[in-house]
């Protein structure tokens, strides 16, 4: 009876997770792999999966559910007429090329890096919605030219080692370059579907025949994390698109950011004291 209660609990636990994810990706088009990825993350330590691996897993894991995530989350925002199309065909090849080095360097480092770099990243993004800099901008338009590769592709590659759609990166990188936030935020779920493919196949064939894999584990993608989470973050992603047309994005920054800086210094603890 035990083990059927802490299954239970645990079920839950994911459903609430994909419900969180799916809101929060709708909402802000950050994939929702921002949430997925510490509680998967924290699940599988109650679990007992070895730390070498445990990052691993909650990132491919959570780069799975961004799939069906993110095509639910993108038709919701397209619908409303909120996809930078002409950006999304000059971004994406850079996108992929950054999931596709995301992966070469995931792979050969430990989950203590993985760990790393999520904690640090969160900690700017927290940084980011906490402050009144929804304003402000750097550029009048979206540049272009071989420069400003480096951007997308960085986002690709740092978004794959997080699990994440990259929304948390590249809304910010576009508003700074005066595109409009809810363009921003729903081209930025048309990314997340960019890079969570090419990074969840990725993640499968580096993890195929590893020894500590959890059970139900296809590579790194537990399939039974994404069996719970998917379904609830496709259900609730057009919730939090419909939400992101209709409330004031303050508070809501300010609440998700205090959230992430809760998570991104359990992160930065576990990376220092392993």
């Amino acid at each position: 009876m035990g083990d059927m209660s802490e299954l239970a609990i645990l079920a839950i636990a994911m459903l609430a997770t994909g419900i969180a994810g799916g809101v929060i990706a709708g909402l802000l088009g950050v994939g929702g792999g921002i949430v997925i990825v510490p509680v998967l993350e924290f699940v599988l330590e109650l679990l007992g999966v070895s730390a070498d691996i445990r990052m691993h897993v909650a990132v491919a894991t959570s780069l799975a559910v961004i799939i069906p995530t993110s095509i639910s989350s993108a038709r919701a925002h397209h619908r409303r007429g909120a996809v930078d199309i002409d950006l999304a065909r000059r971004w994406t090849p850079f996108v992929v090329i950054g999931a596709a080095i995301g992966i070469v360097i995931a792979s050969r480092v430990g989950g203590q890096v993985l760990t790393g770099v999520f904690g640090a990243v969160a900690l700017l993004v927290a940084i980011k919605m906490v402050l009144p800099l929804d304003q402000k901008t750097l550029a009048t338009k979206v540049p272009r030219g071989p420069v400003t590769a480096l951007i997308p592709t960085t986002i690709g590659t740092i978004s794959t080692m997080m699990g994440i759609g990259g929304g948390s990166m590249t809304v910010p990188a576009l508003t700074l370059m005066s595109e409009p936030i809810h363009k921003a935020v729903g081209t930025s779920a048309l990314f997340g579907l960019v890079i969570a493919i090419p990074g969840a196949v990725g993640f499968v064939y580096a993890g195929w025949g590893n020894e500590f894999l959890p059970a139900g584990s296809l590579g790194f993608v537990n399939m039974i994390g994404f069996a719970f989470i998917a379904p609830t973050t496709v259900l609730a992603a057009p919730l939090g698109a419909r939400l992101a047309h209709a409330l004031s994005r303050r508070h809501l920054s300010l609440l998700f950011g205090l959230f992430l800086l809760l998570i991104s210094t359990r992160m930065i603890w576990q990376t220092i004291n392993p």
